[in-house]
């Protein structure tokens, strides 16, 4: 079973850094296909960042250079490194986990996730 805690979130002023923690206290979180994902009050869901299962990132256009994705398969942790935020980030952060990757997977669609965590906020001000 998967079960996804998230921290890490917090207030900062735009420009600002967040190093957002997911971690896994089931016990197959090696072999999962691991994202991070957002929702803004009032909007959809929206894929951040994911990896594929042979580790390559993949970033939402709206945070590529801006936001790190990385994991820790000992300590069964994901990270999400977010620089040079801004207020258009201020969301729920949401770790989701894919325990089947299906061939031909989208990275950053939720259907492909079958475990969410609760999320923690991100506020950006500006």
């Amino acid at each position: 079973e998967v079960e996804l805690v998230e921290s890490g979130g917090g207030s900062v002023q735009s420009g600002g850094t967040l190093r957002l923690s997911c971690v896994d206290s089931g016990y197959t979180f090696s072999s999962l296909c691991m994202a991070w994902f957002r929702q803004a009050p009032g909007k959809e869901l929206e894929g951040v960042a994911g990896l594929d299962p042979n580790g390559m990132p993949f970033y939402a256009d709206s945070v590529k250079g801006r936001f790190t994705i990385s994991r820790d398969d000992t300590r069964k942790f994901l990270f999400l490194q977010m620089t040079n935020l801004v207020p258009e980030d201020t969301a729920m952060y949401i770790c989701a986990a894919d325990s089947h990757p299906r061939p031909g997977r989208v990275p950053l669609w939720d259907k492909e996730y079958d475990s969410f965590g609760q999320g923690t906020q991100v506020t950006v001000a500006s």
